[in-house]
């Protein structure tokens, strides 16, 4: 019968535990892309203006008269006949509405953007109002009445467009008489919003968590790239305390190997979260 012998040096390794996995770093996957690209969705998502060229009324009309409440009630009168549902009149748009109507007195332009390159969005936000998308619609003259200005603004394609925008949610209104290009006229501003409320929220915290991940990721990257140098440039341990510290090392090694995977599983998985969430949000803004 043929007898089998084992290297000694093999039985003393098998004895004393020595285990090394030396392609564990293999699973460690990159995921920076992949969170630069969700929050990158969520900037361009945001930044959605409607603003048709601003109308100016042909002719003027005797004992011109214009009111906010029934500006937003012919609004929402046209909304109505076209199965489209009414308006929220939101106070931060009425008060975004009236700063733009008196800076355009003020400054004697009549314009979406202002001499200093204010646009809507600028003054919605300015008012404190967040939002998903917004649109304005101007007009200036002497309309005879709110059921004139807002039938003016349903015969142009871009006001009519803003007016009937089933996404719109909420609007603020402003209208006065004031001097502009040396004559007494009317001006009129609507503010169309919908609110960052209206839609599922893409948590802060989750990206915050996942930036900290990916940092945390690096260090202890950093540190199993450096003690498996150690260990690959590592003679073959003779003496027990040799063997011993050797071990060591494959532990703790090995102990930042499953750490390392274990924090990948969380950071994909929050990826994954936060990925759902921009979806939601960006069908909810389209």
């Amino acid at each position: 019968m043929k007898r089998i012998f084992f290297p000694l040096f093999l039985v003393a390794a098998l004895a004393a535990g020595w285990w090394y996995v030396r392609d564990r770093p293999d699973l460690l996957m990159p995921i920076e892309d992949a969170a630069e690209r969700v929050t990158e969705t969520v900037r361009e998502t945001a930044a959605a203006v409607s603003a048709p060229p601003p109308l100016r009324k042909e002719g003027e009309a005797p004992n011109a008269q214009l009111t906010v409440e029934g500006v937003v009630l012919e609004t929402n009168r046209h909304r109505a006949d076209q199965g489209v549902a009414a308006l929220r009149r939101d106070p931060l748009l009425d008060a975004a509405a009236e700063a733009k109507l008196k800076d355009m007195f003020e400054r004697q332009y009549f314009a979406h953007d202002s001499p200093t390159g204010e646009g809507p969005a600028d003054v919605i936000a300015a008012a404190g109002y967040a939002f998903v998308t917004v649109g304005e619609n101007l007009a200036l003259g002497n309309f005879a009445d709110d059921r004139e200005l807002v039938q003016a603004w349903m015969d142009s394609p871009g006001h009519r467009a803003n007016i009937l925008e089933p996404k719109f949610t909420e609007i603020g209104v402003a209208v006065g008489r004031g001097l502009y290009e040396g004559r007494m006229t009317w001006m009129a501003v609507q503010e169309f919003g919908k609110p960052l409320s209206d839609c599922p929220a893409v948590s802060a915290e989750l990206q915050a968590s996942i930036e900290d991940g990916k940092a945390r990721l690096e260090t202890l990257e950093a540190e199993a790239t450096a003690l498996k140098a150690e260990l690959d440039e590592a003679d073959r341990p003779r003496s027990r305390e040799e063997r011993d510290a050797y071990n060591a090392k494959v532990d703790a090694y090995n102990a930042l190997v499953r750490e390392i995977n274990a924090l990948i599983g969380r950071i994909q998985g929050e990826i994954a979260v936060y990925n759902g969430q921009v979806q939601a949000y960006n069908a909810c803004a389209q």
